[in-house]
């Protein structure tokens, strides 16, 4: 309970104070990129219940010759990358905190496809609520490889407390403003979990 009420009472003088940027970033994007100014995803949250995220939009729609989507880093405008590197992008996702599918603070919600690929041990990342910033973003942020990634989320659920999200969010802010860490396009750096952990299952069965 004082964690809900910590996560409204933050959200909500958070989407106050930045209102002004809020709107600014809108207005930029509808001007840069085009409309929708909002990116929409349906995200797996507490109890693998499916919610819609909300991001402000960093890419353009771009296909190739046979329509399928151009690779994510060809479709990053230099916008999307400065709403990435300042995390300005993740600034709609106080919505869904306000809303009770998301926290300040736990493990990020990663795709929908990615479900089947979790260990029996890292599925305890969906007793809580998935978070705007949690352990792994601030230990490693995008640089730091999948297992590495969902073993920090057990560990934060395992010995969460008012202080642990407290310190997780003054070194959220100190990440943002330092902008450390940051991979722009992840997909550059590694492979998706199903991609990863697929490939690891195909040379088990080798």
């Amino acid at each position: 309970m004082l964690k809900r009420f910590l996560d409204i009472a933050g959200a909500a003088l958070a989407s106050t104070l930045l209102l002004p940027v809020v709107a600014g970033v809108a207005v930029a994007i509808w001007l840069r990129i085009g409309r929708p100014v909002f990116f929409r995803q349906i995200r797996p949250g507490r109890r693998e219940t499916p919610f819609t995220i909300y991001k402000f939009r960093t890419m353009r729609e771009a296909v190739d010759a046979q329509g399928d989507p151009l690779p994510d880093g060809e479709r990053l405008t230099s916008l999307g990358t400065f709403l990435r590197r300042t995390s300005l992008d993740e600034l709609p996702e106080l919505w869904n905190v306000l809303r009770g599918e998301m926290s300040l603070v736990g493990p990020r919600p990663l795709l929908m496809r990615y479900l089947p690929f979790y260990t029996a041990e890292e599925r305890i990342r969906f007793t809580v609520r998935p978070g705007i910033t949690g352990w792994a973003q601030v230990n490693g942020r995008n640089e730091a490889g999948w297992d590495d990634r969902l073993r920090m989320d057990v560990w934060y659920v395992q010995n969460r407390s008012t202080l642990l999200d407290l310190k997780i969010l003054w070194l959220t802010v100190a990440k943002v403003v330092g902008r450390r860490q940051v991979i722009v396009d992840a997909r550059s750096a590694m492979l998706n979990l199903d991609e990863e952990r697929a490939g690891m299952q195909a040379s088990g069965a080798r």
